[in-house]
């Protein structure tokens, strides 16, 4: 059973904020991820205080400290939009399902992964730097995604 709307809403309003597109249906992360040009950043979001405490604000300050940002970013929400996330996790190749996470896809193809073991106790500067080292390696000088 998906958590309840009214009990995630904020969680989902910060990274909209942040100009992250929702993607709430297989659908919609399937348009996102194969008519993108570039490189797509698929954040699964998460209730875990992980999330909230490191991951979450990690994104902020990354798209709001680095000049190379992700063409397009899309983010699902684990135990909500469940068949959007199987759906993202499908292109997570090689890796197992975990919340949070955020994958790197050029053409559709993974280039950089983090799992919720490389993202949890983590404190958001560091997976800041983390995040900006990976919009360095794939991703152009543009604004795309803004903070």
């Amino acid at each position: 059973m998906p958590y309840p709307e009214i009990m995630i809403h904020g969680m989902r309003a910060e990274l909209a904020q942040l100009g992250i597109d929702e993607t709430k249906t297989p659908e919609e992360v399937k348009s996102a991820v194969e008519n993108t040009e570039g490189t797509v950043m698929v954040i699964v979001n998460s209730v875990c205080g992980c999330a909230a405490g490191g991951v979450r604000p990690g994104i902020a300050m990354a798209l709001q400290n680095s000049e190379a940002k992700p063409d397009r970013a899309i983010t699902v929400f684990a135990g909500a939009d469940i068949d959007a996330t199987d759906v993202a996790r499908e292109y997570f190749t090689g890796h197992m399902p975990s919340s949070p996470s955020i994958g790197f896809l050029k053409n559709g193809k993974l280039v950089e992964m983090f799992e919720r073991r490389d993202l949890e106790g983590r404190p958001p500067t560091v997976i800041a730097q983390a995040l900006t080292e990976a919009f360095n390696k794939h991703c152009g000088q543009n604004q795309a995604v803004t903070a």
